[in-house]
């Protein structure tokens, strides 16, 4: 797809059209940001790849008006279990099916490349992205006044060059962008080979059921995983001493299927060898160039948090991006990106990491983060999601870091639809703000959402024990107060030079 401005100076040139870098070109579109994509390849690949996201991707993808349109396609998780070799339920993953804070369910199955197009077809909405197919870029020069771009048209054999304020590589684990920052990686331990397979069923085969199910079976621990429609996925350890290409032979991939399915049973799409690692880029940024998604960090795939982790990289860095290009903001805002991001994915990778651990050891007690594994009954997992690392918290104020809920309004829509990609100050009654201090804030670009609208606001504050809370656009708490001292420091440091009573 080829459209919009054919410019040659751009705010953002984003390496990468995968979902990572199509999430963040529609959140920037969203911000008023002018974006060129430019992707190698000519369409998006046809085969599955990513199969789970959860809530908070899902509220990303509400934010940029997908959320609706990706909906029919995908299917509720019910969680995950872990068997040993014999069949024994050592741990149960259980997912809920009812709506979370987040407004969405906790977890989703997806065919990757069902979302890709809709993220993909997304980008026509904003005229001022653009998205360049077939183009492999090869150098990066950055000087004080931005980067110079430059790419072969793999069309035509042309080389061109283009320019932009910030480059953002979602170039993935062999990221060309990563490179230019001149940045290694921080090895966290984990490489192994599974062979994946990919099969469609011939025939409805419910007896497979629509658990995720982990064999912990030392001799060849394997991963079950419903998809979408007839699609299911196995994931299998290769032996060390086993080879990649004979594993992958027609005769030697229903061998290892046979206590599923058989050959007459159901389609292979696909089955091919990958190395699971467990890595964090040592540095995020160097200047103008910054990495997201597995460029900047690879888990193994055992908690499916793998494309979460980049959608949440770009939900946090792309209004940090919009704020500066806009002029609201310094440039210094991007240090609090790797600073905030970084340690959140490095605690669910570790996870993964000691999940792994269950799967592929007998010691199962020894893997388990989350309680003692007994004879006589499995653990229970319930897996939080982690507060981001330091960066933009108001001093010390209560609930910084964490994800704030998503609230109903009275006609039933969600908050996120109301306020947008924003700030947003919560506050129990619209009475709490003085007219001043309403202006500031509007003037300042910061939402209000009061317990008017939405009731269960005002149980959520009351609930922590604050009067109001800042929130910003990727949903992260960045302060609460619990007094007029605090209130005033929350509004003080999102309205510096408005020094305006708060009450009214």
């Amino acid at each position: 797809m080829q459209h919009k401005c054919a410019s040659s100076e751009f705010d953002v040139v984003i390496v990468g059209r995968g979902p990572v870098g199509a999430t963040l070109a529609n959140l920037l579109g969203l911000c008023g940001v002018r974006t060129l994509v430019l992707e190698r390849e000519a369409r998006a690949y046809h085969l599955p790849r990513a199969v789970h996201f959860d809530d908070e991707c899902m509220r990303v993808f509400q934010t940029i008006g997908l959320a609706e349109e990706i909906l029919p396609l995908v299917i509720l998780s019910p969680g995950m279990r872990f068997l040993d070799a014999n069949g024994r339920l050592i741990l149960d993953w259980p997912r809920s099916q009812n709506l979370t804070s987040m407004g969405w369910h906790l977890s989703y199955r997806f065919h990757q490349p069902d979302l890709e197009d809709i993220l993909i077809n997304g980008l026509q909405r904003w005229p001022q992205v653009e998205l360049r197919n077939r183009c492999e870029v090869f150098a990066l020069e950055e000087d004080e006044h931005g980067v110079r771009i430059r790419y072969e048209d793999l069309s035509n054999g042309q080389l061109a060059e283009v320019r932009a304020g910030y480059v953002v590589g979602c170039d993935g684990a062999r990221s060309l962008v990563r490179r230019f920052i001149g940045s290694g990686m921080n090895d966290l331990g984990f490489h192994e080979r599974w062979l994946v397979i990919d099969a469609l069923l011939m025939h409805e085969r419910p007896d497979l059921g629509d658990y995720s199910i982990q064999y912990c079976d030392p001799r060849r621990p394997a991963t079950y995983i419903r998809g979408t429609g007839n699609r299911r996925r196995w994931e299998i350890t290769v032996h060390p001493d086993e080879d990649t290409q004979a594993v992958t032979q027609p005769a030697k991939i229903w061998e290892l299927l046979s206590q599923w399915i058989r050959p007459d049973e159901a389609e292979i799409e696909r089955a091919a060898v990958y190395t699971f690692h467990s890595a964090i880029a040592k540095q995020w940024r160097n200047g103008r160039l910054l990495l997201a998604g597995d460029s900047a960090h690879q888990t193994p795939p055992f908690l499916g948090q793998g494309m979460c982790a980049g959608i949440r990289d770009v939900a946090n860095l792309a209004w940090k991006l919009g704020d500066i290009i806009a002029g609201r903001a310094d440039a210094n805002l991007l240090d609090t990106y790797q600073s905030e991001r970084s340690p959140h994915v490095r605690e669910f990778i570790e996870l993964a990491i000691r999940l792994g651990g269950v799967i592929n050891t007998k010691a199962i007690e020894a893997g388990l983060a989350a309680g003692e594994a007994r004879k006589d009954a499995p653990v229970k997992l319930d897996v939080r999601k982690p507060l981001l690392g330091p960066g933009l918290a108001i001093d010390d104020l209560p609930l910084a870091g964490h994800l704030a809920p998503q609230f109903t309004l009275a006609d039933g829509r969600r908050s996120d639809d109301r306020t947008g990609y924003a700030n947003v100050l919560l506050v129990d009654k619209a009475a709490t703000l003085s007219q001043p201090a309403r202006t500031a804030l509007a003037q300042a670009g910061i939402e209000v959402l009061t317990g008017n609208e939405a009731a269960d606001l005002g149980r959520w504050l009351r609930e922590h024990d604050i009067k109001a809370a800042l929130i910003r656009p990727d949903r992260y708490v960045r302060g609460a107060a619990r007094s007029e001292e605090e209130f005033d420091l929350l509004i003080a440091a999102i309205c510096p030079l408005a020094h305006v009573p708060t009450a009214a």
